[in-house]
């Protein structure tokens, strides 16, 4: 990546052991694609306005040639993001998939180019 990552917490503490996870996951982003040339995580504690756990909202921005891709994932939408870990998880599962269709566009940009006269 030629820009350090970058990672911020809202409404919560700095937690290394969520941002070893962060990491991990932007490693394995890492080995889809080695033109990855940004990423910023933004991880937050949703203001608690319910009976029930706080619930994550995780956002990935994420810069490569030609996209930014960004993925954010609202904590309304489901109570598995009670858990800190399953919120990363789920963010990083669906940034993972944009890079995929990204890197398939590109392919199927490049195929449909037609051959260079010589």
């Amino acid at each position: 990546m030629q820009i350090p990552m970058q990672i911020t917490f809202r409404g919560m503490d700095p937690s290394p052991a969520v941002e070893e996870r962060v990491r991990g996951e932007v490693a394995k982003l890492e080995t889809y694609s080695d033109r990855i040339t940004g990423c910023h995580v933004v991880v937050e504690k949703a203001q608690h306005r319910h009976h029930q756990g706080d619930l994550f909202h995780v956002r990935v921005d994420l810069t490569m040639p030609g996209a930014e891709l960004v993925v954010k994932r609202d904590p309304a939408e489901r109570r598995s993001h009670e858990d800190v870990y399953v919120a990363v998880r789920d963010s990083f599962d669906a940034t993972r998939r944009q890079v995929m269709d990204h890197i398939r566009r590109i392919r199927d940009q490049a195929r449909q180019e037609p051959a260079g006269r010589g």
